[in-house]
């Protein structure tokens, strides 16, 4: 039986995501409803970051090694609407680089599983 190829691999790996996270972030910082939150940010490094969880959400290697979800959004006051924002510029990406619908589907499940944690509820 043929071995099954992740979403990470279809697309090209860390490169690909790399490309996916530079042009999400274009996204999201021309975004008023969130680009608030990301003012002092060190971009090269949240780019990193985001890189890494992306990657473990398309069924990449786990990376990540940051933060806690909760600790890493711990007093942002983040409310459901700023999580939906962020979701659909992360769909938007993904989309931009042909991502299928059913693997970007596959990996905002991935992330919707984190809400509450994200949202510190």
């Amino acid at each position: 039986m043929p071995q099954t190829l992740t979403t990470y691999e279809k697309i090209g790996g860390e490169d690909a995501i790399r490309k996916v996270v530079d042009y999400f972030y274009e996204l999201v910082l021309a975004d008023d409803t969130v680009n608030q939150f990301f003012l002092n940010t060190d971009m090269e490094k949240q780019r990193s970051h985001q890189t890494k969880f992306i990657s473990f959400a398309l069924g990449g290697p786990h990376q990540y090694s940051g933060l806690s979800m909760e600790k890493a959004h711990e007093g942002m006051n983040l409310q459901p609407v700023h999580f939906q924002a962020i979701v659909n510029h992360l769909h938007d990406a993904l989309a931009h680089f042909n991502v299928s619908e059913s693997d970007i589907s596959e990996a905002l499940a991935k992330v919707g599983s984190l809400k509450d944690s994200i949202l510190n509820k």
